[in-house]
């Protein structure tokens, strides 16, 4: 039976009605038509250090299948990045030639290798030469200084490190801090190298890459719950911590993906197509769970093209899309904003553009409808953070639009619960709490700090620090960080509930509420906004518009106006810290 799915207030208050057939069957009949026996999705329960959990039954065992899987898709392009295009044949040649490589430098099984660089042709070569062998693949953020990098480096105990020139050039001088590491391959670099070799002595420049013989990859047993990754935290607070990552957490997005994508088609009522490759502009970088679990392994298992950037830059991005027929992009909602807003956007044919997803920082309602109504794409979201490897939540098309303030429901083999700030209470439907996620995407932990490990993940449970509630299908909506939530004279507020409402003025296209002290109130709300390109807005009026639509105790009491985007890390989350400058 099809559900009677009672459209939102804030569906209509975008201007979408769901169409009279939709939903043609409900969330819970799709998932028994996708996970029955014998399906593509379907599950099995496994024991996962001690934990029972389902997983997908026919999920890659190891990410040496994936890679192995990736080869085959022969002459289909895989990278293109500016004038470079690699294929997969290619790809797969220099991913066997350089994990040959690594074990004769003598790097095995739980051996750590570093990979700091922008996102370079070079980068899923050395991830997958990494991983393959069974060594642990460390992606560093190249947006890190020299000190932070060499953190990463020291606390990893990486042996082998694969940089560009510009990480390079801030880590050399600090290598010493690095005891452990022994040995260091640069590429794109242009100078002389001290204490360290060019990548390309081993496998030329990535357009050589289809001249490399054809080998095989290295015969190495690797199981589902071996380490395969460690990615560090955003550290907008401490130390970063390093999620150490199985093979399974990475294999398991490869079928969440899938499987959100065959619910919405069913929900529709239609047969799920057979699948084709396609097009995506990668914007976010690859040492970002989102990029790297979430997007290069699916576009590896369905043999997609993926198009790199130096750099983001929308015109750039509108001639990248118009040229190669993107069909899809996204990552952060700030990329959508500015595909959006740009003036230079009608002079493109971006018509290509099927989807645009994004996880990794709320979105505003509003957007999920600009997405709809100006691109005639679907918009996708999804929840995870980088100790759940990605993707836990994902919604898209017609489900997004019917519930554009949520980020879904879990995928089938994943457990969501709402839970007391103390932790020993789960909290009825509809309250706010603490979200707690379970599922074969979880960590194992963080590398080398068991207090921390002990403190956020408890018998299969992570503790994600976000405050969220599930409504009654199981949709569930953030709320805020628990670090972020403003408590003015004991009345919490949520950021992103007043961030949303700024959003959804006209001349707003990036905002972040922060707390300022006040000595009898604890905290009053403020906001930091960025307006569009020929708009404008004063104080008084956003303080109005919000006025009109939250408690008054919700009303900024001061807004800021700032002539750039707002600074973010490069998960794509608000650096809330740097904008104490505004007051």
């Amino acid at each position: 039976m099809a559900s009677t799915a009672k459209p939102k207030d804030l569906a209509f208050a975008i201007g979408w009605t769901p169409p009279a057939n939709w939903p043609a069957r409900s969330r819970a009949e799709c998932k028994a038509i996708l996970t029955a026996r014998g399906m593509r999705f379907e599950m099995d329960d496994v024991d996962i250090r001690g934990v029972k959990t389902r997983v997908w039954k026919n999920a890659p065992p190891n990410l040496r299948a994936i890679a192995m899987l990736g080869a085959s898709h022969g002459d289909r392009t895989f990278v293109i990045y500016q004038d470079e295009r690699v294929t997969y044949d290619a790809w797969g040649r220099a991913v066997a030639t350089l994990a040959h490589e690594f074990q004769a430098m003598g790097i095995g099984k739980g051996d750590r290798v570093a990979l700091a660089m922008r996102n370079l042709p070079e980068w899923p070569v050395v991830f997958f030469a990494a991983v393959t062998i069974g060594a642990i693949c460390v992606p560093l953020n190249a947006w890190w200084t020299g000190g932070e990098l060499a953190y990463g480096l020291a606390n990893s105990g990486t042996k082998l490190l694969v940089c560009d020139e510009e990480r390079w050039e801030r880590i050399a001088e600090l290598r010493e801090r690095c005891p452990e590491l022994e040995t260091v391959l640069v590429t794109r670099h242009e100078g002389e190298l001290d204490r360290a070799s060019r990548l390309e002595a081993i496998l030329g420049s990535p357009g050589a890459y289809k001249d490399l013989p054809a080998r095989t990859l290295p015969e190495v047993e690797i199981l589902p719950e071996d380490d395969a990754t460690i990615f560090y935290t955003s550290g907008t607070t401490g130390k970063p911590k390093g999620a150490l990552g199985t093979h399974r957490n990475l294999c398991t997005n490869i079928m969440s993906s899938g499987f959100g994508a065959a619910c919405a088609v069913l929900r529709r009522g239609e047969e799920i197509p057979l699948p084709q490759p396609r097009t995506t502009l990668t914007v976010i970088p690859l040492f970002h769970v989102t990029a790297c679990s979430a997007g290069l392994m699916g576009a590896i298992a369905a043999g997609n093209t993926m198009i790199f950037m130096y750099r983001w830059d929308p015109v750039e991005a509108f001639q990248i899309i118009e040229r190669e027929k993107v069909n899809s992009t996204g990552g952060v909602p700030t990329i959508a904003w500015q595909l959006l807003e740009h003036p230079e956007r009608k002079n493109y044919d971006l018509s290509s553009i099927e989807a645009i997803a994004y996880g990794g920082a709320p979105a505003a309602p509003e957007l999920v409808r600009r997405i709809h109504q100006e691109f005639g794409a679907l918009p996708g979201s999804g929840w995870g953070m980088t100790e759940t490897m990605a993707t836990v939540t994902g919604h898209s098309s017609e489900d997004y639009l019917n519930r554009p303030d949520s980020c879904g429901p879990a995928v089938a083999v994943a457990d969501l619960k709402i839970m007391s700030e103390d932790g020993t209470r789960e909290l009825p439907t509809g309250e706010i709490g603490e979200l707690w996620a379970r599922g074969p995407m979880i960590v194992k932990g963080y590398w080398d700090n068991p207090e921390a490990t002990a403190e956020t993940f408890i018998d299969g449970w992570v503790r994600t620090g976000d405050l969220a509630r599930l409504d009654e299908e199981g949709w569930c909506y953030i709320a805020d960080r628990a670090k972020d939530m403003i408590i003015r004279g004991g009345e919490n507020i949520y950021s992103s509930e007043v961030e949303n409402v700024l959003y959804d003025h006209p001349a707003v296209t990036d905002a972040a509420l922060v707390g300022l002290p006040h000595h009898q109130l604890g905290e009053e709300p403020a906001a930091v906004v960025h307006l569009a390109p020929g708009t404008s807005a004063s104080e008084s009026e956003l303080q109005e518009w919000v006025a009109a639509r939250l408690a008054k105790f919700k009303v900024p009491v001061k807004i800021a106006f700032s002539s750039e985007t707002l600074p973010r890390n490069a998960n794509g989350k608000i650096l809330k810290k740097e904008l104490s400058s505004f007051f």
